[in-house]
């Protein structure tokens, strides 16, 4: 009954939200200079926060019109080149004939949308051909499409990298990056054409017994049971994917609050202060964050259950144990893709050496191929976006890259 209880209370609050957010708008268009400006800044400060801090299932557009490219400013336009029941293979087409890399971003599918790596998308395009693996919502996905578990995810992977085709790079963020080193080792073992020249990890659970964190060591805490029986709910009549079993989004992201609790209070304290005082930029960048970050999406309770048991219960990878299809994964097949490991010194998601881990399961790969980077300073989401990963990480990754091509 988990999401229909979810599901009644966003029927109950959903309409306050709206009618929030219309109140707050109305309300601006008060003058601020009047005797009651004050009080009247204030509550609009409050209808604001309010209408904006609910969940959403809508994904985002990922509103990526142009990027800086060289010396010049070059239009972007994302379509779907290739689509699954399950998920959709987006291309960032510019506006210049100029050859580049094809580079496939593999996004997490962990309870947000893919648009959660924006930035990661616009650095990269600076100098790549970029595609994105933009996994649809479960509650979507109809019964008839049939389950979608470890095996379909890697499978999609390949899928995809045979899209781009040969000589292409594939660059996996956070939990994916487990089935982006099975899809490579596969390709390599069979000497699949379109297997990439490249590939970068970049903070992801390859090793969840190195140095375990605090998401790590809940896994550990209760058997598989006890996942299935309390974090699955089956999707409401209403939706298209209709009596689907899914690990809801809204879960894991109460999970993701929890754990910096204090830190999205003082957000939305700040929020508040913003509106009330009129800095309009910080309250606008808050607003971005954050309806971006509340936009959740439903996992197939297949895939879910089937990454809890066998990469953080069990270790199925690093213990050589990890099967697609029925066959072992054999990353130690892996000869000529130069791989490239990124881990964050602060992030409390995937502990440091987890991601590494990696660099000693391709054993056959020769040192010039491998290459690991620690960025001070940051935690799990700094990896992959702002300042450090625009200035400090992405030129690594770039070199790789170049050296690889």
């Amino acid at each position: 009954m988990i999401y229909q209880m979810y599901q009644a209370q966003a029927d109950l609050l959903n309409p306050l939200r709206s009618f929030a957010r219309t109140s707050s708008a109305l309300m601006r268009t008060v003058t601020p200079n009047a005797p009651y400006g004050i009080f009247m800044r204030h509550v609009n400060a409050a209808m604001e926060v309010f209408g904006h801090a609910g969940t959403t299932h809508q994904r985002p557009h990922f509103q990526i019109k142009e990027i800086m490219a060289g010396n010049n400013m070059v239009g972007v336009t994302d379509e779907t080149v290739l689509a699954t029941p399950f998920a959709s293979l987006v291309h960032f087409k510019k506006g210049s004939d100029r050859k580049q890399p094809k580079l496939l971003l593999v996004a997490p599918m962990s309870g947000h949308f893919a648009t959660l790596l924006r930035n990661t998308v616009e650095i990269l395009l600076q100098d790549h051909d970029v595609y994105i693996t933009d996994w649809h919502n479960a509650r979507d996905m109809p019964l008839e499409a049939g389950p979608f578990g470890f095996d379909e995810y890697v499978e999609h992977v390949i899928t995809f990298l045979e899209h781009l085709g040969p000589r292409s790079h594939v660059v996996g963020v956070c939990q994916p990056t487990v089935a982006v080193l099975a899809a490579v080792s596969v390709m390599s073992e069979t000497n699949n054409p379109a297997t990439p020249r490249s590939m970068t990890l970049m903070a992801g659970p390859i090793d969840t017994r190195r140095n375990p964190t605090k998401v790590n060591r809940l896994a550990k805490t209760k058997d598989i049971g006890w996942f299935e029986d309390k974090m699955i709910g089956v999707v409401p009549g209403r939706y298209r994917g209709a009596g689907r079993r899914v690990y809801p989004g809204f879960i894991q992201l109460s999970a993701f609050v929890s754990m910096n609790l204090d830190k999205h209070i003082g957000a939305h304290i700040r929020q508040f202060r913003s509106l009330a005082t009129g800095d309009t930029q910080a309250a606008e960048t808050h607003r971005a964050f954050y309806d971006e970050y509340l936009a959740v999406m439903d996992l197939p309770a297949e895939f879910y259950l089937e990454t809890v048991q066998r990469i953080f219960m069990d270790h199925d990878l690093p213990r050589g144990e990890l099967t697609y299809r029925g066959r072992k994964v054999k990353p130690e097949a892996i000869k000529k893709t130069f791989l490239f490991t990124v881990e964050g010194e602060r992030d409390d998601i995937c502990g440091l050496g987890q991601t590494a881990a990696a660099l000693d399961l391709c054993a056959n790969l020769r040192p010039l191929l491998k290459r690991h980077h620690v960025q001070v300073g940051v935690g799990h989401y700094g990896v992959f976006s702002g300042k450090r990963w625009a200035n400090e990480i992405y030129p690594r990754v770039r070199e790789v890259i170049e050296f690889s091509v």
